[in-house]
Order: C-alpha cells, then sequence, then structure tokens
C-alpha cells in the first residue's frame, strides 16, 4: 500500500509512520499530552515516533493510538502498515531469546528505586543507561525484572535480558553476549558479523531505531558492559552488579541498601501469608531481623516457613538465633545465602580475602585502616586497597570515608572462613596483635590529656598519627569499642598491671567523654586488676575513679557513696593521705545527687576535710578542687551569700602566681568557681553580676572543654541575661548550651534549653537543633 505524503499528492512517497501520527494527531486536534494519556503511551515515546527516532512500533502500541485518535477502519489500516514498513526488515527470532525470567509476585519495597528508574525512561536524554549495584542477594535482579514490568508500556520494541554471570569463574565475554543480543533483536545468526567491534556496531545502529528496554544481569566489570552500551536512540540500558561499575561513563547510578525492618516484615507477611504472620508478628520482626533485612535471606526464610506449615515464625527465629549455624541455615533448595557470599568472596584478591577473614575478629561495630593492616599484616596501602575492593564486591560497606563494617550475615560467613581456612594458631596470633596495638596506642592517646604526659614521645611510632590532642580524643573515641573488648580481653587473661595502665591513661580524659558510658566498667575492671594484683593503693586509686563513674555516668548516687568510702578506708589503712582527700571529695560529689539535708551537712564535712588532707600531703590541684566544692556545698545548703563571698576570695587565691599547681587544672578550678559566684547572684536575682561572672568562667573552662559543665555556665548566663532583656545573646548562649548537650547525648537537659529557648520572642523559629534522641 502506498500512503500519500499529504504534501505532494500523486507523488508515490510513502508517508513514514511518524508522518502519519503527526497528521493524524493534528487532525484530531490533540496534543501529545493528550494522546499520550488517551492511548496509555508514553509522551517521551509518542515524541520518538513523531521524530522519526522510533519508525516500527509494535502492533500493540499502533491498535493503542489508533483507539485513541478514533481512526476508522481504512486509517487504521494506513498506520499499521506504516508501522509495519518501518520495521526493519528481519528473521523472526528464536523463540525464547532474551526473554525476562519469571518476576515474584510479592516484591516489596524499593519504591524510590522505582520511580527514579521511570524518571530516567521517561525523561528526553536518549541511550539511558542506569547501574543498579549492591551486595549480594541484596534483590538487584528482583528489582531490574520488577522495573521492565512496570516500564514495558515505555518501550514498544520490546524487553530483553542477558545474564553475564560475572560471578561465574570466566564471565560471558561481550562477543558471546552482543551475539545473543543481536539474535534477540531478529538478526538472524548467519548475518552476525564475526568480528566483536563490527558486532557492537550493528548492536548499536539497530538501537538506534527501536525504543526497547535492555536488562544486563550480573555484570562483572566495566570492560564487560562497554561494548554493550548504545551510543544513541530511544533504547534503554539496565545493568546491575555486585561492584559500582564507577568507571562507566555517563551511567546513572542506583546502588541498593538493606531493606527497611518495617520492609523486611512486609515481605516476609507476602510470602508467609498475613494470616500466618498475623499469628505470631514478634516471630516475624524477630525473623526478620535475624536475616539482617537482606532479601535473600527473607526469601529463604519465607520459604522455609511456607514448607513447613508446623512452625511459627517464633520456631525458626529460635533456630536462627544460634550464630554458628544462622548463615548456613539460611538455605532452601538451591538458594543459598552462604553460596551467595561465597560467590563474591572467590572474587577476590589473596590480600582482600585474608583481611575479611580476620577482620571477623574484629569486636567493634566498625573499623578502619590501620586495624585492618595490623590484622592482615599488611601495609597500610595495602590494607586499604584490600578494604575497598571488599566494598566494590559488598562484603563490606563504608558508613563514612576511612570507616568500615559488616553485614551481620556477611560478619558470620567472614568467621566461618576463619575458622575453616586459617589454623587456630594463627587466628590467635591476629586477635593478640590487635588486642596489643590497640591497647598501646588508647594508653598514648589516653596520656595526652593527663598532666605530665602529652604528646607521645618522640621515638613512639604506630600506624595512627597522635600530633595533637584533637587527634588523640578522635582515635579514643572511634575505637573506643575496640579498645574496649581488647581491655576486657586483658581482664580475662588475667593482665592486671596492663588493665591498671589503660585505665589510668583515661582518668583525665573521661571527663572529656563523660557521656560515653562505658567508664564504669573501665574502672570496674582497673581496680579489680589491682586487687588481683595486691596492690591496695592501686585498687584505692581506681575505686575513687569508679566512684565518679558511678556519680556522674550513672547516676548511681548510693553506690558511688560506698565505692568511695571503701577507697577512704584502704586509703586509711595505708596511711596514704592524699587518696584520702580524693576518697572523701569523691564521696562528697556522690552526696550531691541527694537532696536532704543531712546529706548536704555530711558532703560539706566530707569536702573540709579533703581540703585538710590535701593541704597536708601538698597536693595543690586537688587541694583547689576540693576548696571549690567547699563552697559549692554552702550554696547546696542555702548558705549562698557565704558561698560567693567564698568562691570571689578563692578565685584570688588560684591567680595570684604564688598558688602554683598545674596550670590547666588551676584555671579549671578559676573557672568553676567563678560560676559557682554567677550561679549564687543567680539565686540572689542579681542579674547583671551573674551574667558578668558566667562571661568570666566560660573562658576559663573552655579551656578543658567538659561539655555539661560548659553547657550549664551557658545555660544559666541565658537565664540572666533574659532578665536582662539581651535577648540575642542570651539566644547565642542557650543555643551553644543546646548543641553541646545533644552532643554529649543528654536529652533531658537539651529539652529543658528548648523550653528557655521558647520563652523568648523570636523573629524565626529555631529550627534544627532537637534532639534526635
Amino acid at each position: 500500500m502506498v500512503i500519500s505524503s499529504g504534501v505532494g499528492e500523486g507523488d508515490g512517497v510513502a508517508e513514514s509512520f511518524g508522518g502519519l501520527l503527526r497528521r493524524s494527531r493534528h487532525e484530531a486536534r490533540l496534543t501529545i499530552e493528550e494522546l499520550s494519556h488517551a492511548s496509555g503511551v508514553s509522551v517521551r515515546a509518542i515524541g520518538d515516533m513523531e521524530r522519526g527516532a522510533s519508525r516500527g512500533p509494535q502492533r500493540r502500541t499502533v491498535q493503542a493510538l489508533a483507539e485513541a485518535l478514533r481512526l476508522d477502519d481504512a486509517r487504521r489500516a494506513e498506520l499499521s502498515e506504516a508501522a509495519r514498513a518501518g520495521r526493519p526488515r528481519q528473521e523472526t527470532p528464536a523463540p525464547g531469546a532474551c526473554e525476562l525470567p519469571r518476576g515474584v509476585g510479592d516484591f516489596t519495597g524499593r519504591t524510590r528505586e522505582l520511580a527514579a528508574l521511570r524518571e530516567l525512561a521517561e525523561g528526553e536524554q536518549a541511550a539511558v543507561v542506569a547501574a543498579v549495584s549492591g551486595a549480594a542477594g541484596i534483590g538487584k535482579t528482583a528489582l531490574a525484572v520488577r522495573a521492565a514490568g512496570h516500564l514495558s508500556g515505555l518501550f514498544p520494541d520490546g524487553c530483553f535480558y542477558l545474564d553475564l554471570r560475572g560471578m561465574d569463574p570466566v564471565p560471558m565475554d561481550p562477543g558471546t553476549a552482543l551475539s545473543r543480543l543481536l539474535k534477540a533483536l531478529g538478526v538472524a545468526e548467519r548475518r552476525i558479523p564475526a568480528d566483536e567491534e563490527e558486532r557492537a556496531g550493528h548492536y548499536r545502529a539497530l538501537l538506534r531505531e527501536r525504543r526497547c528496554l535492555i536488562i544486563l544481569d550480573n555484570a562483572a566489570h566495566e570492560a564487560q558492559v562497554r561494548p554493550l552500551l548504545p551510543a544513541g536512540g530511544p533504547a534503554m540500558t539496565l545493568v546491575t552488579s555486585r561492584r559500582p561499575l564507577a568507571g562507566l561513563e555517563g551511567v546513572h547510578q542506583v546502588p541498593l541498601a538493606h531493606l527497611a525492618a518495617g520492609e523486611s516484615a512486609a515481605l516476609l507477611r507476602a510470602i508467609v501469608g498475613a494470616e500466618r504472620a498475623q499469628a505470631d508478628p514478634d516471630g516475624v520482626a524477630r525473623v526478620a531481623s535475624l536475616c539482617g533485612n537482606l532479601p535473600l535471606a527473607l526469601r529463604i526464610a519465607g520459604n522455609r516457613l511456607q514448607s513447613r506449615p508446623g512452625w511459627t515464625a517464633g520456631q525458626l527465629a529460635a533456630r536462627l538465633g544460634d550464630e554458628g549455624r544462622r548463615v548456613e541455615s539460611l538455605a532452601a533448595g538451591d538458594l543459598s545465602v552462604a553460596a551467595a557470599f561465597a560467590l563474591s568472596y572467590r572474587q577476590l584478591s589473596p590480600p582482600a580475602r585474608r583481611s575479611f577473614r580476620r577482620l571477623a575478629l574484629a569486636t567493634a561495630p566498625d573499623f578502619g585502616v590501620p586495624m585492618t593492616a595490623v590484622l592482615a599484616e599488611l601495609g597500610q596501602d595495602e590494607a586499604e586497597d584490600a578494604l575497598e575492593e571488599l566494598v566494590d564486591l559488598g562484603l563490606l560497606q563504608s558508613p563514612y570515608p576511612g570507616r568500615y563494617r559488616f553485614h551481620d550475615l556477611v560478619r558470620l560467613f567472614a568467621r566461618a572462613r576463619l575458622s575453616e581456612e586459617e589454623p587456630i594458631d594463627a587466628e590467635r596470633q591476629a586477635r593478640r596483635r590487635m588486642d596489643d596495638w590497640l591497647l598501646e596506642v588508647a594508653t598514648v592517646a589516653g596520656r595526652w590529656f593527663e598532666p605530665g604526659y602529652g604528646a607521645p614521645p618522640q621515638d613512639w611510632s604506630s600506624l595512627v598519627e597522635l600530633n595533637s590532642a584533637q587527634q588523640a580524643q578522635e582515635w579514643l573515641q572511634a575505637e573506643g569499642g575496640a579498645w574496649l573488648a581488647a581491655l576486657r580481653q586483658s581482664a580475662r587473661v588475667g593482665e592486671h598491671a596492663r588493665v591498671v595502665e589503660v585505665a589510668e591513661a583515661m582518668h583525665w580524659f573521661s571527663d572529656l567523654w563523660m557521656h560515653w558510658g562505658h567508664w564504669p566498667e573501665v574502672f570496674e575492671l582497673s581496680a579489680t586488676a589491682a586487687r588481683a594484683m595486691g596492690d591496695r593503693r592501686q585498687e584505692a586509686v581506681h575505686l575513687n575513679y569508679l566512684s565518679w563513674a558511678q556519680t556522674y555516668c550513672q547516676a548511681r548516687f548510693g553506690e558511688a557513696e560506698s565505692t568511695a568510702l571503701r577507697a577512704l578506708e584502704l586509703a586509711r589503712d595505708l596511711g596514704d593521705v592524699r587518696q584520702q582527700g580524693w576518697a572523701l571529695t569523691y564521696a562528697t560529689w556522690a552526696l550531691w545527687g541527694r537532696d536532704d539535708r543531712p546529706s548536704k551537712e555530711t558532703a560539706l564535712g566530707h569536702i573540709r576535710q579533703a581540703a585538710e588532707c590535701f593541704q597536708r600531703a601538698g597536693d595543690t590541684e586537688g587541694y583547689a578542687q576540693a576548696v571549690v566544692s567547699v563552697g559549692n556545698c554552702l550554696r547546696r545548703l542555702g548558705r549562698v551569700e557565704e558561698s560567693v563571698r567564698h568562691n570571689l576570695a578563692l578565685v584570688e587565691r588560684l591567680r595570684d602566681p604564688a598558688f602554683g599547681g598545674s596550670p590547666a587544672i588551676v584555671h579549671h578550678a578559676v573557672g568553676t568557681a567563678l560560676d559557682l559566684v554567677g550561679e549564687g547572684y543567680l539565686e540572689l536575682e542579681r542579674w547583671q553580676e551573674a551574667a558578668d561572672h558566667y562571661r568570666q568562667a566560660l573562658p576559663e573552662l573552655r579551656r578543658r572543654p567538659i561539655a555539661r559543665a560548659v553547657a550549664l555556665s551557658l545555660t544559666n548566663l541565658g537565664r540572666a541575661l533574659v532578665r536582662l532583656e539581651e535577648v540575642e545573646e542570651a539566644r547565642a548562649a542557650f543555643l551553644e548550651a543546646l548543641e553541646l548537650y545533644e552532643g554529649a547525648g543528654d536529652t533531658g537537659r537539651a529539652a529543658q534549653v528548648l523550653k528557655e529557648l521558647d520563652r523568648i520572642p523570636l523573629d524565626e523559629p529555631v529550627t534544627g537543633r532537637r534532639s534526635a534522641g
């Protein structure tokens, strides 16, 4: 049939499908958007047809357009003939060539990723390529197949799927992949070029004319995929890989994370059925958690429940609760979590394999390059390369630069590899190297904050830099879980002197990280170790540290007082006047947690005795802290004016160069005394004097910034400034206090500061500062 072009009647030139479609749409007085809405064919697809980018759409697409345009039989035939003429002359493809695999009806979640892929498919960019990457079992193939089902209407020339077998010992080569794709696109085998480069050119030429979706599943690396990507045209290519394929240019990256807890439970419910899931919702939630929210593990767990009608979710959770057997238990038929992980493990270089196995010994939630170097006996650069290789294959996650962590199931798989592939002696030696290194660095880092130590000795070297107190603090906090686990191990094996040494190094640092929460355990271990050594003086010292931790980290005031009094008894038996002073000081601080007057009176008696002990022992720093605490006791007893006079006089004494002592401790004592003066004036409603003394106190307190002390001073300064109607400075003080409390995890005091802020009339509300706790 010859269709008139409408430009030159009878000239014998057939009108293209695109021209005929545009003319029919204009005659129907429809916009492209209106035709899209009426036909269900996307705006982009119609535009491609009218521009000639897609010349021969499939029959079902032509029928939908003809229905929407309300064409009569003759015009329908014209449109169908034009579409047929626009299709390339080709042989019929082999049945089932590159057909999509079966999807799953209970697919759950991934709403954001599916929306992103649809947006790419509907966009104006030609030859779109998206790369879906993620760990083994995270659901990359399931997402790609689901996306194909959702997007099939946008691709009238078909959807094609090819498994590139990237995890096989020998992945599919690009030449073979091109041959299969060309056959799927209708090219007869005898017409497929023998040369790989010519195949790629022929493939790209075909895709310039067709609006189809190509799924390249399970890619090994960029070199395998690059020849399979179109250079132009309306096609979309979706690549999945365990590696991020970051070397591919102009590719939209779609990284997959694990499902959220709610999505995991929903997937299990979908697999086992609502009725069975509702019978044991806690068991379903527990199974989802033990599966680590990994889709493959959830699928296997759900299938196991389906095949065992007599089991409850809770019973399966109990079986999965055994860490030693959990990964192996997550197997059903030919589905296996261990097998999926093993495919990635086999791809690793020898250094990365060794690092993977031995990192199972790391007890903290995350770790860095230096610890990996210690465990795997690698240089730092080699260790970093190994870690990045593990991340690329989805066997590790990197939550932020320089830190790495396992998924729970992957850690268990690594532990199994370690047990099976390395002798027990090698495992013990690696653990010992790690613990020794952690405790050595922790001791050196902690001593940065102790008067008389500071920077490490010049001849000290390790895999980390501790050239400043800031670096020391960052390391101690980043590796807190790790060195604490090493300390526990030292205590278990009876290394008492080392436990005491590490805890002693933490004494001054602990004030700066009070909200960590583990100081009671640290000092309980050290006090116990000192007792096991028979060193009664060290036992008294570390019982005092423990009392501090029980007071300020746990608010266990009665226990803290008893602990300090045990230390006092030991110190008296030994005749150690200095430790008697400290025991009385810590007992005083514990008594401040009680609100009754007898406790306050006892506290004042204790702290006066402590000051006398320090004076007798010649301990200037201890004396300064005790005398400051005397002023605090007076204020707590309601003797506010006496407390103000006491502290003002004390400030003068402490500022006298003849007083002596460690500058850091004396400055802190000055700041504390000035803060107490401010607090006294606040109680006396002498707002200006209160504000003046808080302003003097803060620079002194910031020299050794104990977060809660500085935050309290700022909060009280803000209250005084509100009374003085100095609103802007008050707001700044409250906001800084709020940030410090939130950083210290003190949500209760943070909420109180927010109430103070709410009382200030603001031009703009305070946002973005509320605690997540």
